[in-house]
């Protein structure tokens, strides 16, 4: 559902190669009746028949499992309905990804209007969530920025290796993870060859940091040109004077030994060499003058921010290898 953005065109791309998914229904309101060759040319060779359906097609097709991919507050009635009926559904939008409604309320400003569903919803972030995630049939997948903030700083939170209370992140973004919608900030003509904060202190993803790291977070997002990709800086005080750079590097090792699509790299990670995969680099730094640690990310965010990982977590959910159909490179140069 969603498919004609750029998460839903996203997921076409990665359903066609994963060996356990056949596609039924694409919905796309405003683009119903239209191929999906047509709107995406880049998928043509993957749907040459396949045809952007409307939601009340959604029902005849019976389909096992729904990804949705609707802006906040659209799939509140939908994803209820669905569970209704027995249907598995993985949301790549923010709908359940807060466990409290009146946080949600409070962030984005309308009251939700399936708070029963909450608890119920696990979240997708596989590297953190892997155990809840077996069985799963409601899963709230990350956004983009607390997937690449998470994967970046939450080790060394959850090892007591920072001082909580000051984590600052710093992320720069392409324009995609503004989605399709038009808006002056995505004028080619004031994009072009720019760079720009938004959202100060009021980004609706920082409660999602802070509920998944557990402590306040100050978030500063940017907006780059280029059309995608993010990279992430975030900073904390480490607990000990004493820490060092091979400390710190040496927690990454141990804590992501074993996952497929994390690259530890001892090299600060750049925006580009990710892209097209569901890979996320991360390095990290301490600062023996300042006494800082800088915690570092890069990742895709349409593949790892949002429709590859909404895959990784249904593969995990549902017993499947975590990699399956998912590219582990990215594209280069």
């Amino acid at each position: 559902m969603g498919a004609t953005g750029y998460a839903g065109l996203e997921l076409l791309r990665l359903a066609a190669s994963h060996p356990d998914f056949e596609v039924v229904v694409a919905t796309g309101e405003r683009h119903a009746g239209e191929h999906v060759a047509t709107y995406a040319p880049a998928l043509a060779a993957l749907y040459p028949t396949l045809i952007f359906a409307s939601r009340d097609q959604l029902e005849s097709a019976a389909p096992e499992l729904v990804f949705v991919a609707l802006p906040h507050g659209h799939s509140q009635p939908i994803v209820a309905d669905l569970v209704s009926r027995g249907i598995a559904v993985v949301d790549l939008g923010a709908d359940f990804r807060l466990k409290d409604p009146t946080t949600y309320a409070r962030w984005y400003g309308d009251e939700h209007r399936a708070p029963d569903l909450l608890s119920r919803a696990v979240y997708g972030l596989v590297e953190r969530h892997r155990q809840e995630l077996d069985g799963a049939r409601l899963i709230a997948s990350p956004g983009c920025y607390p997937t690449a903030t998470a994967l970046a700083m939450g080790p060394f939170v959850d090892h007591d290796f920072v001082d909580a209370s000051s984590v600052i992140v710093n992320a720069l973004s392409g324009a995609s993870g503004a989605g399709r919608s038009p808006s002056d900030r995505l004028h080619f003509a004031r994009l072009a060859g720019n760079a720009e904060a938004y959202a100060l202190t009021a980004h609706r993803h920082t409660p999602e940091m802070e509920a998944e790291l557990g402590v306040p977070v100050l978030f500063t997002p940017h907006l780059v040109p280029v059309s995608r990709g993010m990279l992430v800086s975030a900073y904390a005080r480490v607990a000990s004077p004493a820490t060092t750079s091979d400390d710190a590097m040496e927690l990454l090792d141990r804590v992501y030994r074993d996952d497929p699509f994390i690259v530890v790299s001892h090299e600060p990670p750049t925006l580009k060499d990710p892209l097209g995969s569901n890979v996320c680099f991360v390095s990290a730094r301490v600062d023996p003058r300042t006494g800082w640690l800088i915690a570092m990310s890069s990742l895709d965010n349409l593949v790892k921010g949002a429709a590859g990982q909404a895959i990784q977590a249904w593969n995990v959910a549902s017993g499947r290898p975590e990699t399956r159909g998912l590219p582990r490179s990215g594209v280069t140069p």
